[in-house]
């Protein structure tokens, strides 16, 4: 992985083997990153394990095995209330019959290349914390903090 940054951008560029959350986390903590917006991704991906939650606040997880396309990458970094980096990201992949899926991504290891690019938030205020009868970690903002 290496990465730039200019003001408050930062681009990085994960390499074949590399868990996109756990990257994602390495840099907030090597940047001291306490809010971020993730504002796009591509690249090609595998064992990506993607789904949604549904009405009941459970998650469905969907798993493309082989290698897939990152169409699409965006979401957000905040800390957890227990002070590690928390990533909440939702994908759009494509497989190799252009077939798309998408929905929250729970994991995907990159093999061949992601580029994403991230916007420091500096003056934001913001940390997740786990809603009581959820599996959902919500995102608490400014006063709530």
């Amino acid at each position: 992985m290496e990465w730039t940054t200019s003001g408050d951008d930062i681009f990085l560029r994960l390499d074949p083997g590399e868990e996109i959350h756990q990257s994602l986390q390495k840099v907030a903590n090597a940047l001291n990153l306490n809010a971020a917006a993730v504002t796009s991704g591509i690249g090609r991906v595998r064992a990506s394990v993607y789904g949604f939650m549904d009405d009941d606040h459970v998650y469905h997880r969907r798993t493309i095995e082989g290698g897939a396309e990152l169409v699409a990458l965006q979401g957000n970094l905040a800390r957890h209330e227990e002070g590690h980096p928390f990533t909440h990201l939702h994908a759009v992949l494509s497989d190799d019959d252009l077939v798309p899926a998408a929905g929250h991504l729970f994991e995907a290891t990159v093999h061949v290349t992601a580029e994403i690019h991230l916007r420091r938030m500096d003056a934001a205020l913001a940390m997740r914390c786990p809603l009581e009868n959820s599996q959902f970690t919500a995102l608490r903002l400014g006063d709530e903090v």
